[in-house]
């Protein structure tokens, strides 16, 4: 039986650089997003906690599929095993939102 892919996914999100592993991705029906299913948390003991995960896994926590916006990807990697998401804040690295709006608002004459 073939191993289902697992595929890390980094993107940009209001000042920090989220990293979180899916089961699923695909293109969105809503134009401009992604759409990303089944996130993995990485397997821990109960005696070792990462507040960075836990941070992240109660943001995602009910959430079924999340819409991520294309120019907010900065990479996506498919992987042989998930490691750890992580929440980090964007500290003046080469990572920064896409500068320009996917469409041009109606009624705008520039």
């Amino acid at each position: 039986m073939p191993k289902t892919p697992i595929y890390k996914i980094i993107f940009f999100n209001m000042g920090q650089i989220y990293e979180v592993y899916a089961r699923q991705i695909y293109q969105s029906d809503v134009y401009g997003f992604i759409e990303i299913e089944e996130l993995v948390f990485g397997e821990r003991s109960q005696m070792l906690v990462d507040p960075s995960e836990e941070r992240l896994k109660s943001e995602f926590e009910g959430v079924n599929r999340s819409y991520i916006p294309i120019h907010s990807v900065a990479r996506i990697d498919e992987v042989d095993k998930e490691g750890i998401g992580k929440i980090s804040e964007a500290k003046g690295g080469n990572i920064a939102p896409f500068p320009m709006p996917a469409f041009k608002p109606k009624g705008k004459d520039s």
